[in-house]
């Protein structure tokens, strides 16, 4: 069990779960930049990002271009994998980005999509049992890159640009009026207020998706930890007669996460579509209030 080895040697329960510097390079640029005067060029969790972008942009486009048949109508129905791709992308297409983008869905559904997959990607990569072989590597490989703050805030901010510059591009004055949304008067109390809400949606953003993945490892790792100290406590039979009703709780809460996975990657492209409407739609219903009103 090189999971439970790795754990009992690292004695953390979060140990397969952190960031693991692989290549770093000294750099003070104060705290909380770097609490060790030095940055991260590689770690565990940005290799997994890098796996996970090359599934996406070399992998995924070979997989989803086989066709039903080569004819006319043939080559535009999608077959097997394809299938099941296209439909994951005309749902969030539909019950995601329209009802919130509306006629700008064509414009950002490219970015909607691109933020399911990726965020998707990174969460099944990280279920994988890969810190199990890393003895062999001499280092720690493996680890889920949403289960890193700085992944998930990076994530988050990425999304405020796309609704603040866009915002401002689609709405101009619209845009920026929605900040003070009362009397002129009222600007020093309400400007502070919605400059608050649009933090309080990034931080929303970052936080959820990392927390929900954080939490499943760890409650994971508690469990197999649970075997390893009533092996040491009790001996062997100790241990056994703990390992199967952890196991199977184990097994229970692994298709749980799995779940959890798609759901995060879900949440997380649900409220980006939802945040980004906001930003760019809301002017239009103040069109539509002052034509109701003549």
């Amino acid at each position: 069990m090189g999971f439970g080895q790795s754990l009992l040697a690292s004695g953390s329960p979060v140990d397969h779960v952190v960031q693991h510097q692989l290549w770093t390079m000294p750099l003070d640029l104060g705290f909380p930049f770097t609490p060790k005067g030095e940055i991260t060029l590689l770690s565990d969790q940005l290799v997994m990002m890098m796996v996970a972008g090359f599934l996406l942009v070399v992998v995924l486009p070979g997989l989803i271009r086989k066709r039903r048949g080569s004819d006319e109508i043939g080559c535009l129905v999608p077959s097997g994998f394809a299938n099941f791709i296209e439909s994951i992308c005309q749902y969030l297409r539909k019950e995601v980005a329209e009802p919130s983008l509306q006629e700008h869905t064509d414009r950002f559904i490219k970015y909607i999509w691109s933020v399911f997959f990726f965020v998707l990607t990174i969460n099944l990569l990280g279920l994988l049992p890969i810190a199990a072989i890393s003895p062999f590597f001499g280092t720690h490989i493996g680890g889920t890159s949403t289960g890193n703050i700085y992944v998930t805030t990076t994530l988050a901010l990425l999304t405020m640009f796309m609704m603040v510059a866009n915002g401002l591009r689609l709405g101009g004055m619209h845009y920026i009026a929605h900040f003070c949304p009362g009397p002129l008067w009222l600007a020093p109390l309400l400007v502070p207020v919605e400059l608050i809400g649009l933090a309080a949606k990034i931080f929303a953003l970052a936080v959820r998706l990392f927390a929900n993945m954080m939490a499943g490892h760890i409650l994971l790792a508690v469990l197999v930890g649970f075997i390893l100290t009533a092996g040491t406590a009790m001996g062997t039979g100790g241990g056994l007669a703990i390992a199967v009703p952890v196991i199977l709780a184990s097994v229970a809460i692994t298709m749980l996460e799995i779940f959890v996975a798609f759901l995060q990657a879900f949440i997380f492209t649900f409220l980006t579509a939802l945040f980004l409407g906001m930003s760019v739609v809301f002017h239009h219903d103040d069109h539509g209030a002052e034509a109701h009103g003549h």
